[in-house]
């Protein structure tokens, strides 16, 4: 829906394109939302604030482990282990959680 909070961008394709505009356009206190924990990591670093999917607002403390464990992982299976998929598709519980963590940032972060 339109919106003066919600803008539509188109960037070239390439490995990182979409996640490299995002951080050099995020502004201190800007909210993205998003499962990929490199550009979350990176966001947060620039001081604006990442959203999962599954409503987990990561922090500074929460998304240095999260890279670590996302990191762990890709050289398991770079090394060819078994690391058991992906994450299990959305449930109710998670919209639940990620719409009550989006109220709650709304809320906190622009009165």
């Amino acid at each position: 829906p339109k919106s003066p909070f919600i803008k539509s961008i188109r960037v070239s394709s390439g490995f990182d394109v979409a996640d490299n505009f995002i951080v050099q356009e995020i502004q201190k206190g800007d909210l993205i939302i998003t499962a990929d924990i490199p550009l979350a990591a990176e966001v947060i670093e620039k001081g604006g604030h990442a959203l999962n999917p599954r409503g987990e607002l990561y922090s500074t403390e929460t998304i240095k482990q999260k890279l670590v464990m996302r990191d762990l992982m890709d050289e398991l299976r770079g090394s060819g282990a078994e690391t058991g998929g992906g994450p299990p598709p959305l449930n109710q519980r998670d919209r639940r959680e990620f719409a009550n963590q989006l109220d709650s940032f709304v809320a906190k972060w622009h009165k």
